[in-house]
């Protein structure tokens, strides 16, 4: 009997070590300009990519990535996605890790940027205009209709020889001269079909984070914060260093050392792990919600029988109406 037991200890030991050896195998870091997902018609130099294609396809300098009736993301620096809308075009003019250059040549892209390194020169080019991103949060470019929108974050946009700086919930129409802010219509960026699959995209990739968290902490496979793949999802998330970061749609992404804090789902209900505390939440008016799952169903330490709020809304975060901040950013109980 003593014999089996490590005969089973050793197989198990194996098993990790494997699993362990295969996680770190799928960690090595994507350069900027990497094709995380796409979704119908994606073509790269005239050839169409196939779903098999994201992990191996990587946008060099000049190169154009262009889409039918379909949609693509992108990897840019650590922490900031690229999404395509459908019938776009755009193009890397440069894939430097801290000096990132994109063009939208046409259609529409959206830019999620849930951390941006200081380091980092982040700009992204409409027609003559180019946008300098400075803070993180969420953007919109426009070429059918030459515009730049700032949902939230900051970006200071530049046109010949004026510049102008965009702050949240405004937009520049850049056939304007000299060039003008205006409110954001925010029902309208919220019908946007871009928009929506953008959220829909950033709750996936929150989820996987989760999933890639977890994964570090039982193998000890870490390499520092930036891209790691997911094999049960398919395509690659962000791991920051520290604590909780929020995407601009309120997900959020664990620190591997901060992921026991994180949602455990379970069928359609979660187990919340970790202490409530008193946070502001956009959205429906929430307030005494679980730190870390804003939207589920929660369920303290004491099991499904303990007293706790339900909460009516769905996903791992806020899914009410409005944008909102970064959010908390530290390990668990900073504000």
């Amino acid at each position: 009997m003593k014999h089996r037991w490590k005969q089973a200890a050793l197989l198990l030991l194996l098993g990790c070590g494997a699993a362990g050896l295969l996680f770190a195998q799928a960690s090595s870091m994507p350069a900027p300009g990497a094709v995380n997902y796409i979704e119908g018609q994606v073509y790269l130099d005239g050839r169409q990519l196939q779903p098999s294609a994201v992990r191996s396809i990587v946008l060099a300098p000049h190169q154009a990535l262009e889409t039918g009736q379909g949609k693509a993301e992108l990897l840019l620096t650590p922490g900031v996605f690229l999404r395509v809308g459908d019938k776009s075009e755009v193009r890397m003019n440069s894939a430097g890790l801290a000096d990132v250059k994109v063009a939208v040549v046409r259609g529409s892209a959206m830019l999620e940027a849930a951390e941006l390194p200081k380091e980092s020169n982040l700009a992204v080019s409409v027609g003559d205009a180019t946008a300098k991103v400075e803070k993180k949060g969420l953007y919109q470019f426009s070429a059918s209709q030459p515009a730049i929108a700032v949902l939230e974050g900051k970006a200071v946009v530049y046109q010949e020889d004026s510049h102008i700086t965009v702050k949240k919930n405004q937009e520049v129409l850049l056939e304007q001269h000299p060039l003008k802010r205006r409110k954001l219509e925010e029902k309208a960026i919220q019908a946007d079909p871009l928009y929506r699959w953008s959220k829909l995209r950033s709750e996936y990739l929150a989820r996987a984070n989760i999933d890639t968290a977890r994964t570090i902490m039982i193998y000890g496979r870490w390499y520092g914060p930036g891209w790691y793949w997911d094999s049960f999802w398919g395509f690659y998330s962000y791991v920051p260093a520290w604590g909780v970061i929020y995407s601009p749609f309120g997900f959020g992404f664990y620190a591997p050392a901060w992921v026991w804090s994180a949602p455990i789902l379970y069928y359609h209900y979660p187990v919340i792990a970790g202490p409530y505390y008193r946070r502001p939440v956009s959205g429906r008016g929430l307030r005494n919600v679980p730190r870390t799952a804003h939207a589920f169903h929660g369920v303290p330490r004491g099991g499904f029988g303990a007293a706790t709020p339900r909460i009516p809304a769905r996903g791992i975060a806020p899914a009410g109406g409005g944008f909102r901040s970064g959010g908390v950013s530290g390990g668990a109980g900073r504000r």
